[in-house]
């Protein structure tokens, strides 16, 4: 069974990562420098761009060209795509296409989702020879024309009798095309908190998993977070890194507050591990009688936007939330929730496990790629969602969930341009070409239960300096 599920799996998710990518490596795939055209701009996942138009000399001139606001407001966690001058991108329950350089609406297609997700998340749209794939909350797999937006093709959901529990893939892949491996990680066991309810390995949960394409076969693991009690899944896309040094590393940053680097040559074995955010009370067991306060919290570290690298300056950079939470577990004769509801194991209202907002801020990191070593450290004053964006102009995009908008020097971490959007931002970054110029588009507006912030719209709005225009 466990071998036909993976199969299935990387079978499913390569058809939408192979978009034509025969010449493709790993390290240097011929996307279009001008586009971009999966979750990280590269199947390696390293979301450098190699346009330099926009960077030290006229960053300071970047201003908004134009904005598309959805007719919803939603938690936008997007990692929008373009190609060919046309962004396409997502909510929950819709898909998008507009003009990448004036923001006019190309199409909308509204899905009917039978059950809607509660925190409303959404990570985008793959793309595969005119067609984009993406998920829904209900289970189903939609492919899509990318010319008028109308249904392909929708799978079938889970059966309702045989719900999915924990170790959920709920962000991007990343595909080594040299050596036909695709780098999938997994999510955290269920119940969350309580290590007694599932004793044993729990593999292969909070691991970064190395799948062959071509048979389904487990090449190679590693479950970066053992035992797991802290709702600390290993989740973000692994970023597959030749280093200058010529070492070929997974770069995983994820929510236990660590940035992992693992050896690609040597079975997924760590090469160094670094902190990203607070780590406090890291072994401390829970209790069934009292909370115990611990960092990162359940929604601390790195979550759907991982790690970034820069070739030229071989730097890693890893945006996380630095907020803790207390907890307690649940008592031992505690019944099984019903299906389809949330099953924490936590006695502890969910409202009340988080610190105080107030208390949530962010960072940005960058670390030498073959040493690990801290180049530059940046403390926002609310959490990092958003994606990092490493660019050829020697900058480095970012946002925060108070909604300001960065621009670093990606050598020295100083904050070269900023830039307040109104509302709070944890979505996609991307930078292409349109008109002749470079522009940079940021997913602003996330409305959420969980995180801080406001929204009262959710946007995409697209840059570029005031020469491009």
């Amino acid at each position: 069974m466990e071998g036909r599920t993976v199969k299935r799996i990387a079978s499913l998710t390569i058809c939408i990562m192979l978009h034509g990518s025969g010449e493709m490596t790993a390290q240097s795939p011929t996307v279009p420098a001008g586009d971009w055209m999966t979750f990280n701009r590269t199947l390696a996942g390293d979301r450098f761009s190699p346009l330099s138009e926009i960077n030290h000399d006229n960053v300071t001139h970047l201003r908004p060209l134009c904005a598309y606001t959805l007719p919803e407001v939603v938690s936008l966690q997007t990692g929008p795509l373009v190609i060919d001058g046309t962004m396409y991108f997502t909510s929950d329950s819709s898909s998008y296409a507009i003009d990448a350089n004036d923001c006019s609406e190309k199409w909308r297609s509204v899905h009917k989702v039978t059950r809607p997700s509660p925190t409303g998340a959404h990570r985008g749209l793959a793309y595969l020879d005119g067609v984009l794939f993406r998920g829904t909350s209900d289970a189903h797999v939609v492919a899509l024309d990318a010319k008028d937006g109308l249904t392909k093709w929708a799978t079938w959901g889970n059966a309702h009798e045989k719900p999915i529990s924990g170790g959920g893939f709920w962000t991007s892949f990343t595909l080594d095309t040299a050596r036909r491996l695709l780098y999938a990680p997994a999510g955290n066991p269920a119940p969350d908190f309580d290590l007694a309810m599932r004793p044993g390995k729990n593999l292969y949960t909070n691991s970064v998993l190395a799948i062959d394409i071509d048979t389904g076969h487990l090449v190679a693991y590693n479950q970066i977070v053992k035992k797991d009690f802290h709702d600390w899944d290993v989740d973000s896309p692994p970023a597959l890194v030749t280093t200058r040094s010529g070492r070929r590393l997974v770069a995983s940053a994820n929510k236990d507050g660590v940035l992992s680097v693992l050896d690609r040559d040597h079975n997924l074995g760590v090469v160094y591990q670094q902190p990203t955010t607070t780590r406090l009370n890291v072994t401390m067991p829970l209790s069934r009688t009292h909370d115990v306060r611990f960092c990162p919290g359940i929604v601390g570290g790195s979550e759907w936007n991982g790690a970034s690298y820069d070739p030229a300056l071989n730097l890693i950079f890893v945006g996380a939330v630095d907020w803790c939470a207390s907890v307690r577990v649940q008592a031992a004769e505690a019944l099984v929730p019903a299906q389809g509801t949330l099953w924490f194991g936590a006695e502890t209202p969910v409202e009340r496990i988080f610190d105080p907002v107030e208390q949530a801020r962010g960072r940005v990191t960058a670390f030498d790629a073959d040493t690990g070593a801290v180049r530059w450290k940046f403390q926002t004053t609310r959490p990092v969602n958003a994606a990092v964006t490493p660019t050829a102009g020697g900058l480095v995009f970012t946002a925060d969930l108070g909604g300001r908008f960065y621009a670093f020097d990606a050598t020295t971490g100083r904050v070269l341009w900023q830039y307040e959007m109104g509302q709070s931002t944890g979505g996609g970054i991307v930078t292409y070409r349109a008109n002749g110029g470079q522009r940079v588009a940021i997913a602003s507006g996330m409305k959420s239960p969980i995180w801080p912030g406001a929204a009262d719209a959710s946007r995409i709005v697209i840059f570029g300096v005031e020469s491009s225009r």
